[in-house]
């Protein structure tokens, strides 16, 4: 590590903290040479592995992007989009794997966004999934319903229990 001020290389660590809820890594020292103090932030870097083989550093904002092509002209603010953006580059980061494939930030985008609106959920997955007619929209909204109900079942089994008790 250089010295931010002197350009020194000897420098040592006087303090380690766990930041960004665990995300990275900040580390507080100093130069042995002109002895002013400094801070450095270590964070995992995600890559993305396209299909083609080539790799680029995972932009949470272009994950965004594609999404919010998808949200055009439904109730979803860019609030919604950054907490969506937040919760796929941490479960990319739950894996444990610094590269990962494109598919697999896909997948990451697919069940947070059907929580956050199911049409929007449904246009970013007849791209995603390569819908080549509208069976393949019938089959995602039979499965979407199908999910519905077995949570309204759920929810409503619950109560029933609570009630009982």
């Amino acid at each position: 590590m250089h010295c931010p001020f002197c350009k020194n290389t000897d420098t040592r660590v006087l303090d380690s903290r766990v930041a960004d809820e665990g995300g990275a890594i900040r580390r507080r020292r100093v130069c042995s040479a002109c002895e002013k103090r400094f801070t450095t932030i270590e964070q995992m870097q995600l890559t993305v592995v396209k299909r083609s083989g080539a790799t680029e550093p995972f932009v949470r904002d272009k994950a965004i992007a594609g999404v919010r092509k998808a949200c055009k002209g439904r109730p979803v603010d860019d609030d919604d989009l950054a907490r969506l953006g937040q919760q796929v580059e941490d479960t990319l980061r739950d894996s444990g794997c610094a590269e990962v494939p494109a598919h697999e930030v896909g997948l990451a985008i697919l069940e947070p966004l059907k929580s956050l609106d199911e049409v929007a959920y449904l246009r970013f997955a007849s791209v995603y999934k390569q819908f080549e007619s509208a069976d393949d929209f019938a089959d995602e909204i039979a499965s979407l319903m199908a999910a519905g109900a077995d949570g309204e079942l759920a929810e409503h089994t619950a109560k029933k229990d609570h009630h009982q008790t």
